[in-house]
């Protein structure tokens, strides 16, 4: 990634430049307050949304296996939770946010530019939720987990056309092998008694696996557009504008869901499906008001590191989390951690490792460049 995202550029160069005027404005002893407080309160931001992403993917994930791993059996109603908790973020819209640039006045766009973006971004959450749902049902939590993991090579892949993502040695490798570690899970096979234990036929574990590929490569293009809308439709930063769009696009998503749940038939079927749950109706309940917290909150993690920095980070840090929902199904799912699945994880482990040092060589070459110790 040889040089930053235009994006990280002109936001990180947007801090030190507000930061370096009020040191320049300020001749006295407190004149290096100013970048300092900037330069914290960026990385506190962005520890902030990290953990957002770590935490809710890891629980929205398990949850979502448990429903199907009790007795739940709507693709469609699996799909809505993931999009339906939007009103809780409603009232962080009534939060004032401080504007990023005060010092220039940006032009709002249009209401059907907006709206049209947002029915967009809405229609891909959609699709790609059904597909993880389908995914998720299909495959154990340890190999669905892992297969997520090629969703960073297709993001560096449309970010560098949408982006100007460049690509660097590390990079390179870092998606060569993340991509050979999801595809080392195509080998897995009945051996391991996996789709037997599951119920999984061979027919619908591919049919999983193509799913859940084709929903990382989905979710991957989504990223890549928030980040060109931001940079070329928005043009602005601020905490409100990520609840905006997490809920509008939300919005749209749930409307859809919700059609194709009425138009499938399956609403006549939950209250049997909560009648005949394992481990009861409370914990039926529970199970779907948990997943749907759990990925809105998700979603504004997401949204708020591509933000700060890149779609590209913002999947990156998605990928940090990936060992923490196996070895959560291993605990609580009592699912087999196979010699695959440990090389597989291990090299996506890798990958991440490979990625974080190109953006520590990055951030040291951005300093040297402005002169920071």
């Amino acid at each position: 990634m040889g040089d930053y995202p235009a994006v990280v550029q002109s936001q990180i160069q947007g801090d030190h430049e507000e930061a370096k005027r009020e040191e320049i404005t300020s001749e006295n002893g407190n004149e290096l307050k100013a970048p300092t407080l900037v330069h914290y309160k960026w990385w506190i931001q962005m520890v902030i949304y990290s953990i957002l992403v770590l935490s809710t993917q890891a629980i929205g994930t398990l949850l979502g296996r448990i429903y199907f791993e009790k007795g739940g059996n709507s693709k469609w109603l699996a799909t809505l939770v993931q999009t339906i908790a939007f009103p809780i973020l409603i009232p962080f819209l009534f939060i004032k946010s401080t504007k990023t640039n005060k010092n220039i006045e940006i032009k709002k766009p249009s209401f059907i530019i907006v709206s049209s973006l947002y029915a967009l971004l809405g229609l891909f959450v959609a699709g790609n939720c059904m597909l993880y749902t389908i995914g998720l049902q299909y495959l154990p939590v340890t190999t669905y987990t892992l297969i997520c993991a090629s969703q960073l090579g297709f993001n560096a892949l449309f970010s560098y056309f949408l982006n100007n993502q460049k690509f660097t040695p590390y990079i390179v490798n870092s998606l060569v092998i993340l991509t050979v570690s999801s595809s080392l899970l195509v080998l897995h096979n009945d051996d391991s008694g996996e789709l037997t234990n599951n119920k999984t036929s061979r027919q619908k574990y591919i049919f999983g696996f193509l799913s859940t590929v084709a929903a990382s490569a989905g979710y991957a293009l989504m990223l890549s557009i928030t980040q060109l809308a931001l940079q070329k439709i928005f043009k602005r930063e601020s905490f409100r504008l990520i609840i905006e769009m997490s809920v509008y696009q939300s919005i749209t998503a749930t409307m859809a869901i919700l059609i194709g749940l009425i138009a499938s038939g399956e609403w006549k079927k939950l209250e049997k499906e909560m009648e005949e749950y394992e481990v009861g109706k409370i914990s039926y309940v529970l199970n779907l008001i948990g997943t749907s917290i759990s990925w809105q909150f998700y979603t504004v993690g997401s949204i708020g590191l591509i933000f700060k920095v890149s779609s590209l980070f913002s999947n990156v840090i998605s990928i940090l989390g990936l060992p923490v929902a196996p070895v959560l199904a291993v605990m609580f799912l009592h699912e087999k951690l196979t010699g695959i699945k440990v090389m597989s994880m291990l090299l996506a482990i890798w990958g991440f490792v490979s990625y974080l040092y190109q953006h520590y060589l990055d951030d040291l070459k951005d300093k040297a460049a402005k002169g920071v110790n």
